[in-house]
């Protein structure tokens, strides 16, 4: 099955110029989904994660079921403020500006092997500094996946670890 049959492109989304890949399309196609999430876990077992992370917020739609079926744990990494209790944060820089993401403190423990995921790899700053902020708290992130990857933003060059994706554009 071609995923990208199930993934809608809307022009000039959020803004003017950007051709937003929404996968809202493929989160309702049943079969599709059910693909999408089949060669995610494929990839995702080869690392022998201990807790999956998915990046707010379509990242949450593509861990959080993942580490249901692969029967692994599952932590959100948040905008600043989003989490109850002690939260782990990292700022990092944006093209203008900073921002910053969090974890809570309790999340993970030293040593344990983490997957990140998210729904869309473009330029990597917010998958990088997700790695960065479970990095601090001495887990070990052995790879990462998205459902897309926008190859020609160049985003995985930021990444240290094994990177997938199920399907790529190149412009």
């Amino acid at each position: 099955m071609d995923l990208k049959d199930h993934i809608r492109s809307i022009p000039d989304f959020p803004k003017p110029g950007i051709l937003f890949y929404d996968i809202s399309t493929l989160l309702a196609h049943p079969d599709a989904w059910q693909v999408a999430l089949g060669r995610l876990a494929r990839i995702v077992s080869r690392h022998q994660p201990d807790l999956l992370a998915g990046i707010e917020s379509r990242g949450f739609l593509v861990a959080a079921p993942l580490a249901s079926r692969l029967g692994l744990g599952f932590t959100m990494v948040r905008k600043q403020g989003k989490l109850p209790g002690a939260t782990i944060s990292h700022e990092y820089e944006l093209e203008y500006g900073t921002d910053t993401i969090e974890i809570q403190e309790d999340c993970v423990e030293p040593g344990q092997r983490v997957v990140i995921l998210d729904d869309l790899l473009a330029t990597g700053g917010t998958l990088a500094a997700s790695v960065d902020l479970f990095k601090k708290v001495d887990a070990e992130v052995v790879g990462a996946a998205c459902i897309i990857e926008l190859t020609f933003l160049g985003g995985r060059d930021r990444l240290d670890m094994p990177f997938d994706a199920l399907v790529a554009y190149d412009d």
